[in-house]
């Protein structure tokens, strides 16, 4: 009979006929709910593709290329120094200023290239929930006791759940630890401390060029700040330097890369973005159209980015329909978030975890956002609730974490750090 080998092909024709037929279009909160996921992509592809998924891409392609699977597995890998691997991968945070999108390229690299699975999710969560300044923001605007709460609870969130994510998966590592024990050194092609200042230019421009505004007109942070643009430029021009030195790309494919980047610097100079997407393109015609290592570091580039870019880009739309952005309203209306997250209950910490967990936040974000929330109602415990799950989660990126780490790795993770924030904030409220 025909519908044994075709009810799934009408399953999915009448469910998609029945969310047509009663798409509550002209209901007020489903239009704006709408808009409201428009707007969201929208902001996420100006302020956060070009600035940061895209040095991103690069530099988890240059991970794949430039660094040995032997070296990863040996720092990183699943036999590697637990002391070595899960101390580099927990404090990683503090010098990459990173959202939960923007890690997941180079949380993909060195997974990739053989990072124990352990090192690679503590790497995966302090990324973008050990922020310096996030950390200071915090304490200085939320209060002192809620800021060294957020600091300690990330820094051993990240140790803990790698720890766990190690244990519940042993056997797999075992197996990845006996792959890796078969794995000859490789020919070493330039010595590491020139990989380091590589990789070192490289964050460097994906740092500056995402450096956020202080609030004071004064201070390191503001002074840094009115440099911004200078420190990445320069960090630009000293990786094309070292282009030519170290990874024999021809000087004169370079001076064409410079060249018209300057003059856009020049004319453009109100508007950073324009040079920087120049230096972009240049670098990708470069890259693809240059042999050996240089063609394959932008094929591994262009891999994460048409891996990763779509769910990411998907993800946004779906958070921005369900909860909005901030101070604006999605199909999920704000005052039931305010409600739920009163009190010290395990409710309330729970709730608060989840929703930290699905929304999206970009970097600082979040700050401003609970600030709002505490002033209607919010407990303490809820508040150190989200600020643990949230920045380190979101929607988007778990679609990501699940393309590379598959669905039970995922679904894993994201519980664990759902009921680590939960019990931590019950905690902290019943102290504070």
């Amino acid at each position: 009979m025909i519908w044994k080998s075709e009810w799934k092909p009408l399953l999915w024709i009448v469910s998609g006929f029945l969310v047509a037929f009663y798409l509550p279009v002209g209901i007020p909160r489903f239009d704006k709910a709408i808009m409201e996921a428009f707007h969201l992509v929208k902001w996420y592809a100006q302020e956060h593709v070009i600035l940061c998924l895209v040095p991103a891409f690069f530099i988890a392609g240059a991970i794949s290329v430039f660094i040995s699977e032997a070296s990863v597995m040996k720092y990183l890998g699943p036999a590697a120094n637990k002391f070595v691997s899960y101390g580099v991968s927990s404090v990683s945070g503090s010098i990459l200023a990173v959202c939960s999108c923007t890690v997941l390229p180079l949380f993909s690299g060195i997974y990739r290239m053989g990072a124990g699975l352990g090192p690679a999710t503590a790497f995966l969560y302090s990324g973008p929930a050990i922020n310096v300044l996030a950390i200071i923001l915090t304490a200085r605007i939320l209060g002192a006791p809620l800021g060294i709460a957020r600091a300690v609870g990330a820094i051993l969130f990240s140790i803990v759940i790698g720890l766990l994510m190690h244990f519940l998966f042993r056997k797999e590592e075992q197996e990845k630890t006996a792959v890796a024990m078969s794995v000859p050194e490789p020919e070493i092609k330039r010595p590491l401390w020139q990989n380091g200042v590589f990789f070192f230019l490289m964050i460097s421009i994906l740092v500056f060029a995402n450096w956020g505004k202080s609030d004071s007109s004064s201070g390191i942070w503001y002074q840094v700040y009115s440099l911004k643009w200078m420190i990445t430029g320069l960090s630009a021009l000293g990786l094309t330097f070292v282009l030519y030195c170290w990874f024999s790309i021809k000087w004169w494919k370079l001076l064409l890369l410079i060249f018209p980047v300057a003059v856009l610097s020049y004319l453009f100079s109100s508007i950073p973005m324009i040079p920087f997407v120049a230096g972009a393109i240049g670098l990708s015609i470069i890259t693809s159209t240059d042999k050996d290592e240089a063609e394959e570091w932008f094929e591994q580039t262009w891999d994460f980015a048409k891996q990763i870019l779509p769910l990411l880009l998907f993800g946004v739309l779906i958070a921005g329909l369900l909860l909005g952005r901030p101070g604006q309203e999605g199909l999920i209306p704000s005052h039931w978030v305010n409600w739920a997250v009163g009190g010290n209950s395990l409710w309330s910490n729970l709730f608060a975890s989840v929703v930290g967990a699905f929304m999206y936040f970009a970097t600082l974000t979040e700050i401003p956002i609970l600030q709002g929330l505490i002033g209607n109602g919010m407990g303490q415990g809820p508040a150190l609730a989200l600020l643990l799950s949230g920045p380190a989660l979101s929607l988007p990126n778990m679609l990501v974490i699940r393309s590379v780490l598959g669905t039970q790795k995922t679904i894993a993770f994201v519980s664990l750090v759902i009921v680590m924030s939960t019990i931590c904030g019950m905690i902290y409220g019943a102290l504070f």
